[in-house]
């Protein structure tokens, strides 16, 4: 049934050159581009008709079992490709029914319970504590960096994220920060270190919850920084400040309303939040379903739309919104070139169908970020119309002090501050 993918193809595929390579060893072409094709081969007729009939799923699905393999360029090059062209022509009709089912049930399927939602985060970061070293930065970063300035590393893109933050937090020394989904200690430890901040800092996975207190203990931020095995949900306040970056995708559609009220409940009257999270410019829809299922079950990247009238009713401010375009498609590149360097040391540690799991999950983000509308926004929320400067040059000299005290440490010959290990 090769020809429900070669109808769903020749509809999708206008720019650029795809070529297909069927079980049986025939040659298709797709678009018009006239440089190098991307080559996409195929290993079996099944796959060719789970790729007519549910592209979303089987792509992914056939990529890591190696029932598709890429020929002509990678990954990377064919999802670019796809993600290119996606919109340019109407789906056939049995792909779009499929996707307005999904989008219907939605929130029917994403009740991200505290049972659940503590299920989900496990199934997603105590894979292998030993993969993630293979490509984030020293302090373990899992979201995306900031690149004021080209040529920028990883690590300093993530150490300049950080400071962005700290810098829109408006902190100052002993203020109590709460970190929603504090991932492996990174952020909580450099605004302790950084703002001699007291941060607690709340995660679901128990593998992250070791490192980040042992990150704590090793820096002998102790008395300043703890961590818990908590839902934000359970989580008592007051707080002067709350940070939460890259833990609103898990939150899920359904829950947007409570996440904010919670937010507002921990809150001071004169605190500040900053909520870092993935949003859609292009308005409500659904997660990909390949990686709802292996890479983020129960993730949902919301559309602002979704979000402002969550935090209206919560009795939130929206005090500042800074749109980072291209950052994250930045930091996954990074990130897919270093997992890619190390692939043989991930094989020796999952297996080759998780790695290849791994690379279309890095790739189809990176594509997305470059060429489906993903971006990142940054929300700063007060509960008072007062609780900060009128004016936003307080947010660039914060972080040029931090800038100036780095490059002092740098001159002594002291490491300042310690944002790797």
């Amino acid at each position: 049934m090769y020809w429900l993918l070669d109808t769903l193809l020749r509809r999708v595929v206008e720019t650029g050159r795809l070529d297909v390579v069927d079980a049986d060893g025939r040659r298709h072409a797709y678009g018009t581009g006239r440089a190098s094709p991307v080559v996409m081969r195929l290993h079996d007729h099944a796959t060719e008709t789970r790729l007519g009939l549910d592209p979303e799923m089987a792509l992914g699905e056939s990529y890591m079992s190696g029932a598709l393999t890429v020929e002509g360029g990678d990954i990377y090059d064919l999802l670019a490709l796809l993600q290119r062209n996606v919109g340019c022509d109407v789906v056939p009709g049995w792909a779009g029914l499929l996707q307005r089912v999904r989008l219907a049930l939605r929130t029917t399927l994403a009740r991200n319970t505290p049972r659940r939602s503590r299920t989900n985060v496990e199934h997603h970061y105590d894979i292998d504590d030993r993969i993630y070293a293979l490509f984030l930065d020293g302090a373990r970063q899992y979201s995306c960096g900031y690149f004021p300035r080209p040529g920028m590393d990883l690590e300093a893109a993530q150490i300049a994220k950080m400071d962005h933050i700290a810098a829109k937090l408006a902190l100052a020394p002993g203020r109590r920060v709460l970190d929603i989904g504090s991932g492996w200690g990174g952020l909580a430890c450099h605004l302790a270190e950084t703002h001699e901040a007291s941060v607690t800092g709340i995660t679901l996975s128990p593998s992250q919850l070791d490192r980040a207190r042992a990150r704590a203990a090793g820096k002998g931020l102790a008395g300043k920084v703890s961590f818990a095995l908590e839902d934000y949900r359970q989580t008592q306040g007051p707080y002067e400040r709350i940070v939460s970056v890259g833990m609103l995708e898990h939150v899920g559609a359904k829950a947007l309303g409570a996440y904010f009220r919670q937010i507002a409940r921990l809150l001071t009257q004169d605190g500040i939040a900053l909520v870092h999270t993935i949003v859609r410019s292009d308005g409500p829809g659904i997660t990909n379903p390949f990686v709802a299922r292996y890479i983020f079950p129960g993730g949902y990247s919301p559309a602002l739309s979704e979000l402002m009238p969550a935090i209206e009713r919560a009795g939130l401010m929206v005090s500042d919104i800074e749109i980072l375009r291209l950052h994250y498609a930045e930091t996954l590149r990074h990130w897919r070139a270093r997992f890619t360097a190390r692939r043989e040391e991930a094989v020796r540690l999952k297996g080759e169908p998780f790695c290849r799991m791994w690379e279309f999950y890095l790739a189809g983000a990176e594509a997305g970020f470059r060429h489906q509308g993903l971006v990142v926004a940054q929300i700063q929320l007060t509960r008072s119309i007062d609780a900060l400067p009128i004016v936003r040059d307080y947010m660039v000299d914060g972080e040029r002090a931090l800038a100036a005290r780095r490059w002092r440490a740098a001159e002594d010959g002291r490491r300042w501050p310690l944002a790797g290990e």
